[in-house]
């Protein structure tokens, strides 16, 4: 992996662990509803990520990067719900949210490397 690939990879795993960390804390009733979702959701940011690269052309790549960047923003707003839901405090969303913007920076700036090459 170019080191580009690698840092968008990283902080999306780093994401992934959060994410892992916080719906711990979940209540057991929401373990097949928000919490599955949610991990399903932040897995994908890096497989995506993954899979793109391994692509042979530059459409490829990019069609798997909008996949990585829509299930993004899907944990975006499932972050919020459960905010709402008072299963995670400020704290941890606020950790998220920061998170998240830095993965959403990397993957649009990979997304735009990727459409100048073709």
């Amino acid at each position: 992996m170019e080191y580009s690939k690698l840092e968008v990879w990283i902080e999306a795993r780093k994401l992934v662990n959060l994410l892992y960390d916080s719906s711990k804390l979940f209540p057991k009733e929401e373990l097949f509803g928000l919490t599955n979702q949610m991990r399903r959701a932040a897995v994908s940011i890096p497989s995506n990520t993954a899979e793109g690269c391994g692509r042979q052309t530059s459409k490829d790549t990019i069609n798997f990067l909008h996949i990585s960047r829509g299930s993004l923003y899907e944990l975006e707003t499932q972050y919020y719900l459960a905010f709402d839901q008072k299963y995670i405090d400020e704290n941890n969303f606020n950790i998220a949210f920061g998170q998240i913007q830095i993965c959403k920076k990397l993957l649009n700036g990979f997304i735009n490397y990727y459409k100048n090459k073709i």
